[in-house]
């Protein structure tokens, strides 16, 4: 009998990400292209850059005004982006300037 060392295309990619450390680069990606979808065009309008370390998403906002409304919502912001990814992933959320 011959052996085979077969694996599923999803475990080799999950298992390359990990590897080469590019699941967080991958992370970061997906929440930005899901950003307005999940908080809407204004928001996203105002918002200039995103940023995941650590399950802690960082993201700046333009407008103070609503950065201290989405200040308020953290908690719900990091429920809504876990829904959205599927996962998760998000465990704090800072908002700054």
């Amino acid at each position: 009998m011959r052996s085979t060392n077969e694996q599923s295309v999803k475990d080799v990619l999950k298992e390359m990400l990990e590897t080469y450390r590019l699941k967080s680069r991958l992370n970061e990606t997906r929440i930005r292209e899901l950003w307005a979808e999940v908080m809407g065009a204004v928001v996203a309008g105002y918002t200039t850059d995103i940023k995941l370390r650590r399950n802690k998403l960082f993201i700046s906002i333009t407008s103070a005004p609503l950065r201290q409304e989405l200040n308020y919502g953290r908690d719900k912001i990091a429920r809504n982006m876990n829904e959205a990814l599927g996962e998760d992933l998000i465990k704090e959320v800072e908002v700054r300037g």
